[in-house]
């Protein structure tokens, strides 16, 4: 039971992390060209489904 609590932490702190990290690229200085590309929006896209997966794994009894 505590295993799958900790598996879905920290797939959700793992999917936030991915999603923040995309969103804020350009602002960070990891953007190749200036605007929201492909890979912000496939990054985005992924962090947002593991961070949902993550929430569902742990709040599941």
């Amino acid at each position: 039971m505590n295993n799958r609590k900790t598996i879905g932490i920290t797939l959700l702190v793992v999917g936030v992390i991915l999603l923040i990290g995309s969103l804020a690229a350009d602002a960070i200085g990891l953007g190749a060209a200036p605007g929201f590309g492909y890979r912000q929006i496939a990054g985005s896209v992924a962090g947002a489904v593991v961070a949902v997966f993550g929430f569902v794994y742990y709040s599941r009894k």
